[in-house]
């Protein structure tokens, strides 16, 4: 019987301790990650499931902290507090740096910066005008009054949860004040200033947090950091979320219906047309639409059309532009400019479109108004040349044949003639003396 080998087996002891040691490092490497999200358009749905999403990614990597750099005029007020509430429940401290510089946290950014466990900015940044606006136009001063007076205890209760300046806060919604960031360090409506990403770490670096399982100590210092990417479904539904790109696909999905209509069997501008209404309809369920300057572009659309079956001297296609211009401006009708289409969008879009209807009216007005070139009617007053002489009957040159032909009044050969009726193959002709 083989005895054991004694050296593995005292070597065993010392092969535990070097795998322990080895786990030990890994899982220290693998929590020492700072992970890194940089938001640079308004607060929509996809920001906020974006960042909601990468505050659980870094729960579940265990990343140190997470830092949101923002730069933001604002964004929709559901978006911003679902982003929040995911702020207050995170596991892993959230860091808001204001940045570059240059950059803001406008109404919804300030809030959102406010709630965050550390809150600094870059010099050159400012924070504030966090007063709510209404996407669907103007409000009552009633309804004004309680959303603000909302929006007021909101953002009162979260400086009050993070130990920051309550009254600057309230001032911020009611008041609209924006201060920079040296004002926000004095006023304590921020943590800390700092020049850019790696000075914000190292800055944050031992800074101890507040978090609901406990106070937690930052530990940056030699941390990886992880930049995170939005990815292609994320970038696609941003744009989507832009009103200027919501406006387009409206109108280019109206332009090709309306094709596919006038031209059935075309499939092209239909299946083009049906995919933009729909990419359009996501998009302004998005950003709250007023439903008014729908039904107004779709009444424009109707006028077009009406302008093929009734003569109104282009009356219709007056009404048309009329509407299409007045639905494009009541699209998005809000008080905060990113949340509107842009005129130098509505004005070359209106201009593009109505051109290509009025095309289209002019053409069918020309075809019905058009001589026929076919059939009988077609050879009527068509012009030619007699090939004999015409006492009666004789033959004639006309549209590139010859035909029998006969007139009231004796024909020279040679001779220009017109048609003037035709009875079968037989052509009555006259001279013409045009």
């Amino acid at each position: 019987m083989a005895r054991p080998d004694r050296s593995l087996l005292n070597s065993l002891p010392g092969i535990c301790t070097l795998l322990y040691c080895v786990l030990f490092i890994s899982d220290l490497a693998r929590a020492a990650q700072i992970d890194v999200v940089e938001i640079n358009d308004p607060v929509t749905p996809v920001v906020a499931e974006y960042i909601i999403r990468s505050i659980g990614e870094a729960e579940e990597q265990q990343a140190c902290c997470l830092i949101i750099q923002i730069d933001t005029p604002g964004g929709l007020d559901l978006a911003m507090r679902d982003i929040i509430k995911r702020i207050m429940s995170s596991e892993v401290p959230v860091v808001v740096f204001v940045g570059p510089s240059g950059a803001r946290a406008a109404s919804a950014g300030a809030l959102i910066t406010l709630a965050a466990h550390v809150a600094a900015m870059a010099p050159g940044t400012n924070i504030g005008a966090a007063h709510p606006v209404n996407l669907g136009g103007q409000m009552d001063e009633t309804m004004a009054a309680k959303v603000a007076n909302d929006a007021a205890a909101y953002i009162e209760s979260i400086a009050e949860k993070r130990g920051r300046n309550k009254q600057w806060a309230i001032n911020a919604v009611r008041q609209s004040v924006s201060i920079s960031e040296t004002e926000a360090l004095n006023e304590n409506v921020v943590d800390l200033i700092a020049e850019n990403l790696h000075d914000l770490i190292l800055k944050i670096n031992g800074r101890e947090i507040d978090m609901p399982s406990g106070p937690v100590t930052l530990e940056t210092g030699g941390a990886s950091v992880n930049r995170k990417k939005m990815g292609f479904r994320d970038i696609v539904l941003q744009a989507l979320a832009n009103p200027n790109i919501a406006y387009i696909l409206f109108m280019a999905g109206l332009a090709g219906l309306y094709f596919e209509f006038s031209n059935p069997g075309a499939i092209f501008p239909g299946v083009i047309g049906g995919i933009s209404i729909i990419l359009a309809m996501y998009s302004m369920q998005s950003l709250s639409a007023n439903y008014a300057g729908v039904l107004m572009i779709l009444m424009a659309v109707v006028l077009f059309i009406l302008e093929l079956k009734v003569v109104s001297f282009g009356l219709l296609s007056l009404g048309g532009i009329v509407a299409l211009t007045l639905g494009s401006l009541m699209l998005f009708d809000s008080s905060a400019p990113y949340m509107r289409v842009s005129l130098s969008v509505i004005v070359p879009t209106v201009a593009l479109v109505s051109g290509v209807f009025l095309t289209a009216v002019w053409l069918v007005v020309k075809a019905q108004r058009s001589r026929p070139t076919t059939g009988r009617e077609g050879m009527l007053n068509m012009r030619g040349k007699a090939c004999t002489d015409i006492a009666g009957e004789g033959r004639v040159f006309v549209h590139g044949e010859y035909w029998n032909a006969r007139s009231d009044g004796p024909i020279p050969k040679g001779t220009r003639v017109r048609v003037v009726r035709v009875d079968g193959m037989l052509l009555t002709v006259k001279p013409d003396n045009t």
